[in-house]
């Protein structure tokens, strides 16, 4: 139990810092487009603050659509706390309604939003076998 508080202090406190970023992401994610990533440089010492010592290291990519990430960012608490941060916003959630963004934040805290197209499920071959 002990872990869980921790991980949930820790993301709280990155949603902290993501709230900071908020209008300059929301004004990313509005004037993006599919062809271009739009991108924003953040202080990285702000994030190294909230924990020094972060395991899998800081960049992540986030794919986030109708308010939730589709692809896998369970270990990175500092997609989880950009993602909190989105579903805490009007704004936001009115553009992940619409469209499927993709965040990139890369080693040097270069923050990359981009719409990009929706991941389509996988194709299941019609195995239906015959009988004569």
């Amino acid at each position: 139990m002990a872990a869980s508080y921790y991980n949930s202090i820790i993301t709280n406190a990155y949603s902290h810092v993501w709230s900071k970023y908020r209008p300059a992401i929301l004004k990313l994610m509005v004037s993006t487009s599919a062809e271009a990533a739009q991108q924003y440089s953040l202080s990285g010492h702000e994030f190294k603050g909230v924990n020094p010592k972060e395991k899998g290291g800081y960049s992540f990519t986030l794919h986030a659509h109708k308010s939730k990430a589709s692809n896998n960012i369970k270990n990175s608490e500092v997609a989880q706390g950009l993602l909190s941060v989105l579903q805490q916003s009007p704004k936001a959630t009115e553009l992940l309604a619409q469209e499927v963004y993709e965040f990139i934040l890369d080693k040097q805290f270069v923050l990359s939003v981009k719409k990009v197209e929706p991941i389509a499920p996988p194709v299941v071959a019609n195995t239906e076998v015959s009988v004569l």
